[in-house]
């Protein structure tokens, strides 16, 4: 038997985007696909790019609120925003958006993304060891993913491999580490200067690969 929603909701596109979830175009072409006016596909056509994904995060952040202070906190992430943003560009990112301790960083390949996370650790680590590090440096975890994505959103990607770009950056790698999903894996798997090591486990949500530099 069916079961009518008894209260209103929100249809107006203009409204919706207001709060800064989507533009308004794609709130209308959402609510296009809802009602049967969008197929899937048409709606795929117009937003589907190939992407690859940095999702960086800086190490210490809660404890460095609790233990060393709040201003304190927040210049580490100004001093890793410093050091990390000139990198990011360097190597040619699309979007690098910053929220929180979190950057976000588009590129087209794999390979650039890769190549702008250890640059990423490497400067950081020099940052840490001279004169301008303050006495509670940082350092990043980065997750990256490659496929194809929404172009949509503050991030301009969305989709299963920005969630586990994001996963990987923000809750699994530790200080210093970059991991990989299985699809940006298998976009550099080739690189000889690399050696990745498939990271599986019953407890994990989905098979990940750790990347270092081959001796």
């Amino acid at each position: 038997m069916p079961r009518e929603f008894p209260h209103e909701l929100l249809e107006d596109a203009e409204e919706l985007s207001s709060y800064r979830g989507w533009t308004e175009d794609v709130y209308r072409d959402f609510l296009a696909v809802r009602g049967g006016l969008l197929s899937a596909e048409e709606f795929g056509k117009k937003y589907r790019r190939r992407r690859a994904i940095l999702a960086l995060d800086l190490t210490g952040f809660t404890l460095s609120a609790i233990n060393i202070g709040e201003l304190e906190s927040l210049l580490r992430i100004l001093d890793a925003q410093r050091v990390c943003i000139p990198v990011l560009k360097e190597f040619g990112a699309e979007l690098i958006r910053c929220f929180a301790d979190d950057m976000v960083a588009i590129y087209e390949t794999a390979d650039l993304a890769l190549d702008a996370a250890f640059e990423v650790h490497s400067r950081i680590e020099r940052f840490c060891n001279s004169d301008l590090a303050s006495d509670h440096p940082t350092r990043c975890c980065v997750g990256i993913g490659y496929g194809e994505v929404f172009a949509i959103g503050p991030n301009l990607a969305q989709g299963d491999e920005m969630n586990r770009a994001s996963k990987l950056g923000e809750d699994i790698a530790r200080a210093n580490e970059t991991l990989l999903t299985e699809r940006a894996f298998e976009a550099v798997r080739q690189r000889a200067d690399m050696q990745f090591d498939l990271q599986s486990s019953d407890d994990q949500m989905f098979p990940f690969y750790r990347v270092t530099r081959a001796e």
